[in-house]
């Protein structure tokens, strides 16, 4: 099967992020740092200040089963695995945003 036939679910994760890196290629911005590729994004903030910009999504049936998660549960689950990339990078986080569909 070649990669213009497969649909998002066939990739791994990194095949789906290599896919996506060759589509749009390298950062042409020089205030981004670090871009597709790592978890955490790093962008040039004012003066020497850095800001790093995470996003991890939680699937049920994948990542979690609904009648045996509560939903406190699952959201600190959901800011734990994002503040672990931040964590990993020495950040500080700042702000939070959810995202879910029911």
């Amino acid at each position: 099967m070649t990669s213009e036939s497969k649909t998002v679910g066939q990739y791994t994760e990194k095949e789906l992020i290599e896919r996506i890196a060759s589509i749009i290629g390298k950062p042409k911005r020089r205030d981004i740092l670090i871009g597709i590729g790592d978890d955490t994004a790093v962008v040039k903030g004012s003066g020497d200040s850095k800001l790093l910009y995470t996003s991890d999504m939680l699937v049920e049936e994948i990542h979690f089963d609904r009648s045996l998660i509560s939903p406190r549960t699952l959201g600190r689950r959901a800011m734990a695995v994002n503040l672990s990339d931040l964590a990993a990078m020495g950040a500080e986080p700042l702000y939070a945003l959810f995202t879910g569909v029911a």
